[in-house]
């Protein structure tokens, strides 16, 4: 692996997925999303709709994988459009076992160009999602490179998510819930872990154990728990040890050498 990983020529991050990379196992959940989003949304509401993920980056599995869609709307997400989506992932996910889960975030276009997410959402939106159809917003979005800033406001944010992520642990009652953590704390904490030495590396990845290896270059003493965490995202078990240890330990280091590194990302209302 290369420090021009994830880049282009010109040293910007380079858009990560694209629909030519969808897996064929995956072709008619995708299509059946893209027919009934344009349904359940309609050009009156709907700007813009994206994949993101594994399934776009080509690397999704059958069975293991979920489904990752973003939608811009022209206005502020309402109840009922969350509604929509929520009956949209429930039905995806139920018809096709190729997807272990289907997930929509939805935004309003005026967040995603927003001055605010300018290094959040937009980032997001022009570097790792796949346009599915609609305009796409990464016209409109300028082009990023692998900064402090980038990773301040991307995951500058961890130590908000400690005191939630503890309670969740402490409520978790069935291995179907811990199992639920533990894929989401270790996904955003390799990520944290990835973005914290992203620019002196210099480069981009969205793989979860080339990012503990990116990692573990510059945290050796580290390295053993941000790999416990990748694997832990790939394979999520119901460890309530292990979980400790990353929202213990990890987690509120991770917090102080980011703040310390690139400083604390901007606050949201």
């Amino acid at each position: 692996m290369t420090a021009t990983q994830g880049l282009d020529r010109d040293g910007y991050i380079a858009r990560e997925g694209s629909l030519e990379r969808v897996p064929p196992a995956f072709a008619p959940v995708v299509a059946a999303a893209r027919e009934r989003i344009a349904a359940a949304f309609g050009p009156d509401r709907l700007h813009g709709a994206y994949l993101y993920g594994s399934v776009p980056r080509g690397t999704a599995i059958p069975g293991v994988s979920d489904l990752d869609v973003l939608l811009a709307l022209h206005h502020e997400p309402t109840a009922a459009d969350r509604a929509a989506a929520d009956a949209l992932e429930a039905a995806l996910d139920a018809e096709f076992a190729e997807v272990n889960g289907v997930g929509v975030l939805l935004f309003g276009t005026g967040t995603l160009l927003s001055e605010l997410e300018r290094h959040d959402l937009g980032w997001f939106v022009a570097c790792l999602c796949t346009p599915l159809f609609g305009e796409d917003l990464a016209d409109r979005l300028p082009r990023y490179r692998p900064t402090s800033l980038l990773a301040r406001e991307t995951n500058g944010d961890v130590a908000l998510l400690l005191p939630k992520w503890r309670e969740r642990l402490a409520a978790a009652g069935t291995d179907a819930e811990l199992r639920t953590l533990a894929r989401g704390v270790s996904r955003r904490l390799v990520r944290t872990a990835f973005t914290l030495v992203m620019p002196r590396w210099g480069g981009w990845t969205s793989d979860l154990a080339a990012s503990a290896e990116v990692f573990a270059g510059y945290y050796p003493e580290r390295a053993a728990q941000v790999r416990l965490a990748a694997g832990l995202a790939r394979t999520p078990a119901a460890d309530r040890t292990a979980l400790a240890l990353l929202v213990d330990d990890l987690g509120p280091w991770l917090a102080a050498e980011y703040a310390a590194v690139h400083g604390v990302k901007a606050p949201r209302p």
